[in-house]
Formats: C-alpha cells, structure tokens, sequence
C-alpha cells in the first residue's frame, strides 16, 4: 500500500504529522463547547396569550381559535395543540423537523403579528416563544431576605441581572418570585356613580392623559423647535388631579373619585429556597459556549455581589448544570483509564513493544475525532461522550489487525521496514473493507428524523470521526512506528503468553472448527435454532423509548382542584417542601407556588401562571441507580396521603417531550361528552395493573360565580349589559391604562380596579361596585343581579384543531409502558364511543413511532450499504452471503445480554443493535477475505478454510476483546442511557466472535465462492 510505504520511508513528515494531530486535539479539548445536551433548531413555537378575567370557553372562542386559524395558514406544520384556561391561552405549533425552524419562527411571527388586532384589545399579553434547548438554565440561584422588603429585594435583584447579563457567554438572565410593583387606582364606584360618570369613561380619559404624543417641530428664524406637548405622567399628583368630568363651575378630578398609591400587583407566584421566602434568578448561556468558562465568570460576579450584601441577604446557588457535565467528564476519564487498562491487557499476547504501538492509536484517534466534532459544529455533551466512550473498544481494530500481522511477517523473517510495508499491503483492502462497513453502521444514524434522531446525532458523530480518524491512523502512524519499535528477533512463536493462546486455539477451537466442518448441516441447524429460541425473548423484554435521566434532580409537581385559591395552593406546596427538606437525601429544595419552576432540563417547560398549580425543582447530593427511584418511591407513598392535592414525583426523562409515558387522547366536538368519556377512559387505566398518577384534567368542573345578571330590569334603569360587563370586569381584574416611566428609565403599570384586600379581589368587593342609572342614580350591583354558583369547563384542550382531552397516567417501577399501554388499548377496544368521537394513543407509544419509524430506514441504510461495501470488495454474491450470516449469531447475543442485564429494547439499545451490525461483519470480512486470498495462493478449500480459521481467531480475538473492554466501563456504571447499547454491543460480539467462527467458515465451505486470480495491489 502506497500512503503506508510513504509513512514509512519518509518517516520525518510522519513526525511532522503525528505531532500536528497532538496540538489540534489539545486545542479542540481546551476550544468545544461543553454542554449537557446537545443543541439543535426545534421547529416549535408556542404562542401565550394572557386574558384576566376570560372563561376557558372565551379564551377558546376569541384567543385559541384566531390563533390556530393564522398558524394553519403557515406550510408545513405537523401539529397543533392548544389548552384554553381561566384567563389563559397557550397554542403551540410543531412543524416538520426537516424544515428551517428559524424559518418556520419567522413565518410564525408574522402571520401572529398580522392578525393581532382581532384579539380581545383587553389582551394583557401576548408572548411568541420559540423552543430551543439552549434556553435551559445553566444556574438557578435563590436571593433570600428578610420578609416585608419586596422593593428592597427587586432592586438587589435587578442590580444582580445587571452584572451577570454582561458576562462573556450568557444569554438571558432572568427573575422569578419578584413583587410587581404598580400605581393602584383604587376607584370608588358607589361615588363615582353619583356623579354619573362611567367607570370605562375614567379608564379612557386617563389613558388619553398618560398619552406621549409628538408635537411635531416648527421653525423660527435659524432655529428649529421641537414642539412638547403635555406627555405622559411624571408624577402621582398629577394623576391625582387628572379632570375626569366637569359641569360649570364644577371640577371632578380623579382623587375626589379614587385613591392613587404605589402598591403592589395582584400575587400569582410564590418562590422559596429551604423553607424561606426567596427571589429565584436564572441564568442560560447562548449556544456553542464551553459551560465551565460561562460559569466561571458567572460565580466571580456572584462572589463580588456576595461581598457586598448585607448580613440580612444571601445569595444561594441551588443548581448548578456544570456539575452534571462535569460528573460525565469525569467518568469519560475514568472510563478512558479503565478502557486503555482493558485494551492494554488483551494485547499483551503480541509483546509489550506491540501493545504500545497500538496503544499510541488511541489518544491520536480521539484527538482527530474531537477535531473533527469540533469544526462541525457539534459540542462536547453527554450523547457525544458516550460516542467517544464506544469508539474507545472500536478504534483499536484496525491498528491491532495491522500492527498484528506486521508482528506475523516479522516472525516470518521479513526485516522491519519490509514487514511494515508488506503486511499493511496484504491486509489493507480487508480494513478498508472492515472500516467502510462499521462506518455505514452508523452513518444512518446521522439521518434520523424528529427530535429523537437530531438528540443523538452527536453520538454516531463522535464515533464515526473517531473511526475514521483511526483507520488514517493504521495506515501511516502504525507501519511507521511499528518499523521502528517492533523487534525483528522475537522467537518465531511470539512470546509465551501468545504461544498459550495460539495453543488453546489450537487445542479448543480447531477441533470444534473440525467437527463443524464434519457436521456443516448440524452446526447450522444449530445456531439457526438458538437464533430462533432467542426471539423468544422479545415480547418479555418488552420495547420502550428513552430512560430516566441519571441526574441527581428531580422535579415534584403539585395541583389542586381548579379554581382554589393561591393559598390552599401553597399549603399543598408547603406540605411536600416539609418532607423534602426532611430528608437526609435532599440538597437543596426551590418551591414554587402559582407556576411551574423556570426551565433546568430540555424537554421539561414550565406550566404557566395559574393559581391551582406548583413545583418543587429538588437536588439530591447524589444518584444512585438502586437508592435514589427507592427514594422516589418512599415520597410517592408519603404524598398519596395527602387529600387536597395531585402530587406527581417526576424524574427527569432523556428524548423528546411527552405529556406522560401513557396517554390516551380522546377527540371529538362536544367538551360534555369528552369529559364522561374521559372519566371512563379513567377509571379503565386505574384498573389496569402498573398505571399509577392517573390524571384527567377535566374530571371536576370548577366552580364559577355566575352574576345572574336581570338584562330587562337593568334596562329600565338605562344601563347596557356591556356597560355592566365592563364595569364589573374593571372592578374585579383591573385594567392597564398605561405605563409609568421614572427618571432612570424603569417602567410600571398603571392599573385601575376596586381596592384589593390581601392582595386579591375577595367576594365581598361586588358589594362595592355601582352604576350610574339614566337619572344619574348610583345603583347597587346586587339591584340588577343574582350571583349564584355554576359549574363550567376548568379547561378546554384542543389537537389538531379538534378539541380533545388527554388522559395521562405514570407506570409503577418494574413494569414495561409498552406492554400496560397494550393492555389499556385492549378494553379501549371494548367500549362504546358515540358517533364522531375516538381516540388516539399518545405518550410513549406516538414517540416510539415517530422515532422508531425513522430508525427501521436507518437500519435499511445500514443493511444494504454494507451489503453494496461487501460486493464490491468480494464481487461475489456469495461472499456477500457468507459474510452477512454473522449478523443473526450478533442480535442473538444482544438479545440474551439485555434480558440478563434487565433491560428492555429501548432507543439506544436499538442504535446498538445497528452499529452491532457493522462491528461484527468486521470481523467476518477478515476470516472470508484471507481464506479467498489463501485460495488464491493454490491452497485447497478445506485447508484454506481451517488455516484462514486458525490464523484470523486471534486478531479477531483481540478486537472483540479491545471492544468489550472498552464498552464494559459503559456497561456497568448502569446507566440507563448508555447501558442497553454497551450490552447490546458486548453480548452480540461475546457470541458472534465464538459462534461465527464455526459458523462462518460452515457457510464458505457449503457455498465456496468463485476465486479470481490474484489481485494487484500495487
């Protein structure tokens, strides 16, 4: 071969090279971005629309349902869903993931932004997210302080956001839990109706006060003048004295009708660290940033705003995601350690001088992979650690089959330079071959669609650079040192540790490859009946998706019924924080009351403002792959005892967002209908044995105060049913007439209702609102109305523009989801749905066949590109054949190996079966094309196989060994992520390594393909 020839003999360009691969990985080490998760566009937006005051079946008719329309006018989109709440709306669109998500964002702002003024005018706000996981939290830090000083504590916060928004690296920093200071209006009605002033009237005359509008400019001579007019407010007084009607001599201002003060907004989020009241800060960091440098500027500026506080403050880092990244760091090195002891170990039966020049393929390989992940784009992060981990057992192969056969020529005789060049000649075609197909293993892989195949890309991506990187390698680094180490006066049998393997070859394996030889038939009969006995185990292992992440977080939520109050809400909360904090297992505990926790993993957003819901976003000191679900465990039999609350313990799952791992949609027009059908969709997943948290969110109506409103008697009294509404909703939820600007630029909302008692509107404030009758009478609310309670929808969900309700429910530890959601799909089947109503199943299930589905495509990739690798290098059918029979022998062992480990046929145990494929068709390619080339060489058919056997067991040996050693470290730190592929990997080469060898050779006897002359290589 001619690039080995030329490493060879020109071995100071060699040099030259082997130290630039040294510099670039050490520059690319200190250079990628590091990170827990990859990054990537998710084509998703998601539209928040807040509404005070609007029923779900409004929220739905005037905000949802525009909303759905101008998205559907978008191309591409793949779904839509869409929840109308009390006062909320939240429409979220997926489009097609092979679309530009940027793009698809755009498209999505614009089409919202021009149908904005046929919403609700009294929209509070309107807010266009687009979903990214680079918007995760890096750092959630508590500001904890004395109660009774919220200004106090706003001002320390925002001083804190100043300092860490100008930080290298950070994108957003944000602040949760803070008292949303605001000038109350607080209006009078009952005087206010005695003048015969409407309420609206006031809101209009005082938003046309606060006006800031231009005056134009105007020119005098030389000069040219801008012309000021009246402005906005600058002061309390003078909204105080804002004239809001006027009758002759007579001036009503705004103070003889109302209170005007600072004071606070209505409370709708309640945050504490440890049990004490606390401000939450956020940071995230902008993408393709190294995480460790971003958070050691963070924490110099944290240290320099703790030095400043005083002793009644403290600044609290409860989480810290570096950590995480940091733990995977650190167990990479470890397992780098344990695998190059593992690797080191198996190769000493070639010489210590041997095993070094083998060992030298590693660091080079992994550095050249790093470069190449580097440069395209991709970050250091936990799928791509654990490509580089599976690379470790893989990079070797081709150094160890080169490097061996060298040592083989050697011993032949040959001198060293002779023996480098020679023997990497005779068996490059076979590496090329071997490389080419382990790289279209994992090639496909690349191409995955959805969110599944972008989550792992960086996974095939580290090990195929690094396999590439490493057959450049062993075909210039390895014959040059290997000509320059290796001894040319080693005993013609190796030293002893190789003779006692070659002689247990010789003593084991060449009487069983006789036997198999003798018994062609019996041995196949024999694997094909162990294959089919293994498929046995299937159904018992069960398929799954993505596991439980293994970070010491956990997150809790909390709901009670629709329609309590932020209270009751809070005592709930309060409830589980003292079991947490409680227990010896706890870190650190961040309690939220009214909203979800601000977002710390990728796949887990935050619900929205609502006064029925919580989360408590917990840190453990540790996981545990056994102690920690049994700590879970113990808190969800702790929490069942709660009456007044839902209390979901919610571990942190890896792959795409899913509303629960079971979850039953069901659709139609009438939301009547669908709550009776979802409450008997409940009670089937509550019998069903291994469901647990079973939720339907429209199982109890709420509880709404209907005004009973008289339209006729309100009439005769002069005043239109829109004057009440308006009015009564001013009264109740307050309306914004403007902002207030203070001289350094903040800004505040002006806001005017009826005066709020703790903090929120209390029944008794319908008693306060009047209304100016046709005679200028102020007449009592309760004259022309007669609230009672009534029931209504708590919420109203819709999917793909139909409405639906999802029942979601968790499985008990110990059962497979894919199995307990067939079992509830079976009594699904029994039921009676009426006419125009169905389901759809949801969860895990519609995940596993959206990323599942793309995975088989890839698995065909993969199958007939080897195919074609094979084809060309043997040119023969047959061949093809013989080589590809392996393949049935490798899923055998992957299949025993799961179920002894007890794991199921999840995402990544699938991904382990694909590479698998091209890993041990590597070891087959060796054996078939050095028995042709043996033939080739005049040997007969029989001879050539046992000599092809005998001779290619041992480097076949040592690579499967190399792989093993490199995957147990993965293995066996029983990662749910990383665990099912390792032991996929490790079972199939245990079996196809021992079984192939008898087997393979079986094949090449029974149908001996043609050999052609022999080749020329030169």
């Amino acid at each position: 071969m001619r690039l080995a020839a030329f490493s060879v003999r020109n071995f100071q360009f060699t040099l030259v090279m082997f130290f630039l691969m040294t510099a670039l990985g050490w520059h690319t080490w200190q250079n990628i971005p590091r990170g827990e998760d990859p990054t990537f566009p998710i084509p998703v937006v998601t539209v928040v629309a807040v509404y005070p005051g609007a029923d779900p079946a409004d929220m739905e008719k005037l905000v949802a349902d525009p909303l759905e329309d101008a998205i559907n006018r978008i191309d591409d989109v793949k779904k839509i869903l869409s929840i109308s709440e009390d006062g909320l709306a939240v429409v979220s669109a997926e489009f097609d993931w092979s679309k530009d998500a940027e793009k698809k964002y755009d498209e999505a702002l614009r089409e919202i932004n021009a149908m904005r003024p046929q919403l609700p005018s009294g929209l509070h706000s309107l807010e266009i997210i687009k979903a990214s996981p680079g918007l995760v939290n890096i750092l959630q830090m508590a500001l904890v302080g004395p109660n009774g000083s919220p200004r106090a504590m706003r001002d320390l916060a925002e001083d804190l956001q100043d300092r860490l928004e100008q930080v290298a690296g950070v994108r957003d920093v944000d602040i949760w839990g803070l008292a949303e200071p605001e000038i109350q209006i607080s209006l009078n009605l009952a005087r206010l109706a005695q003048y015969q002033v409407p309420a609206s009237r006031v809101a209009q005359i005082l938003q046309g006060e606060n006006a800031n509008i231009p005056g134009g400019a105007i020119e005098a001579g030389a000069r040219r003048f801008n012309i000021r007019t009246t402005g906005s407010y600058k002061s309390l007084d003078e909204i105080r004295d804002t004239v809001i009607a006027s009758s002759g001599q007579r001036v009503l201002r705004l103070k003889d009708v109302a209170e005007v003060r600072w004071d606070y907004a209505e409370e709708s989020h309640r945050t504490r660290y440890q049990g004490r009241q606390a401000i939450f800060i956020t940071v995230n960091q902008k993408d393709n940033q190294n995480i460790f440098k971003v958070r050691d500027g963070l924490m110099q500026e944290v240290e320099r705003f703790r030095a400043g506080l005083s002793p009644d403050y403290r600044l609290e880092v409860g989480f810290d995601q570096s950590t995480n990244v940091d733990h995977r760091l650190g167990r990479l090195a470890t397992d780098f350690v344990i695998a190059i002891g593992l690797v080191l170990f198996t190769l000493l039966p070639l010489g210590l001088r041997a095993a070094g020049v083998v060992m030298v393929s590693i660091p080079l390989s992994m550095a050249m992979g790093m470069a190449m992940l580097y440069f395209s784009g991709f970050s250091l992060n936990q799928l791509s650690i654990a490509g580089f981990v599976l690379a470790l057992g893989l990079l070797v192969d081709d150094s160890i089959v080169v490097t061996e056969n060298i040592a083989r020529f050697l011993r032949m005789g040959y001198s060293r330079t002779q023996a480098a060049i020679l023997a990497t000649k005779q068996i490059y075609l076979a590496v090329l071959g071997c490389t080419a197909t382990l790289l279209f293993a994992f090639l496909p892989l690349f191409f995955l669609p959805e969110g599944a195949g972008k989550f792992i890309r960086s996974l095939p991506a580290a090990v195929t650079f690094t396999v590439l990187a490493s057959l450049l390698v062993s075909f210039t680094i390895i014959p040059f040192l290997a000509s320059r180490w290796l001894s040319s006066n080693e005993h013609p049998e190796g030293n002893r540790l190789l003779q006692a393997v070659m002689r247990g070859i010789h003593t084991v394996y060449r009487p069983l490859l006789k036997w198999a030889l003798t018994h062609p038939r019996k041995t196949l009969g024999l694997a094909g009946a162990g294959f089919l006995a293994t498929l046995l185990l299937v159904p018992g292992l069960g398929v799954s998706l993505f596991p439980n992440a293994d970070v010491p977080q956990v997150l809790i939520s909390v709901e009670t019924p629709d329609g309590s109050a932020l209270e009751e809400t809070d005592r709930a909360v309060r409830h589980v924080e003292r079991i947490l904090l409680d227990s010896p297992e706890v870190k650190t505990v961040f309690a939220n009351s009214g909203r979800g926790n601000p977002r710390i993993f990728y796949n887990v957003f935050p619900k929205e403002t609502r006064s029925n819901i919580g989360d408590l976003f917990v840190t453990l000191h540790e996981y545990d792959s056994v102690k920690t679900p049994a700590f879970y465990q113990r808190l969800r039999r702790e929490f069942a005892d709660y009456p007044a609350a839902r209390i979901i313990v919610k571990p942190f799952e890896n792959g795409p967002p899913i509303d629960a791992p079971i979850a039953i949609r069901i659709l139609g027009p009438e939301i009547d209908s669908l709550r009776d059908l979802a409450g008997q969709v409940e009670d089937l997943i509550k019998q069903q044995a291994g469901t647990r948290d079973v939720v339907n969110p429209v199982r109890l109506q709420r509880t709404d105060l209907d005004l009973g409103l008289d339209t006729t008697k309100a009439s005769l009294y002069g005043i239109s049913t829109q004057e009440v509404d308006r009015t009564v909703r001013l009264a109740i939820a307050g309306e914004s007439i403007g902002k207030f600007r203070e001289a350094d630029g903040d800004e505040f909302d002006i806001r005017l209702r009826l005066p709020l008692q703790d903090g929120h509107a209390r029944l008794d404030s319908l008693a306060q609102i009047h209304l100016a009758t046709a005679s200028g009478a102020a007449l009592p609310l309760s004259q022309i109305a007669s609230p009672q309670l009534s029931s209504a929808p708590n919420k109203i969900p819709r999917y793909q523009r139909q409405r639906a309700v999802t029942v979601t429910a968790y499985t008990v530890d110990g059962y497979n989801t894919e199995k307990v959601t067939a079992a509830v799909v079976e009594k699904l089947e029994t039921m009676a749905w009426p006419a125009g109503y169905h389901y759809k199943i949801g969860g895990q299930v519609e995940a596993r066949q959206e990323s599942f589905g793309g995975i088989e495509t890839a698995a065909l990739v993969a199958i007939f590109g080897i195919l074609a690798v094979l084809i060309l290098e043997f040119g023969s059918f047959k061949s093809t054949a013989i080589v590809a029979g392996v393949i049935p022998l490798g899923i055998m062992g992957g299949l025993v190996a799961l179920f002894l480990a007890g794991q199921s046929i999840s995402f990544t145990a699938m991904i382990g079966f694909i590479a698998l494929i091209g890993i041990e068709i590597k070891n087959s390619i060796l054996l078939v094309d050095f028995t042709n080339q043996l033939r080739q060489q005049g040997r007969p058919l029989l001879e050539a196989i046992q000599e092809a056997g005998e001779i290619r067991f041992l480097p076949i040996l040592l690579t499967s060994l190399t792989a093993i050693g490199g995957l147990l470290p993965l293995a066996v730190q029983a990662s749910p992520l990383y665990s099912p592929l390792a032991w996929v990997i490790i079972g199939g080469l245990i079996s196809s390594t021992f079984l192939a060898r008898l087997v393979t050779p079986v094949m090449y006897l029974l149908m001996a393909p043609p050999v052609a002359e022999a080749r020329d290589d030169t």
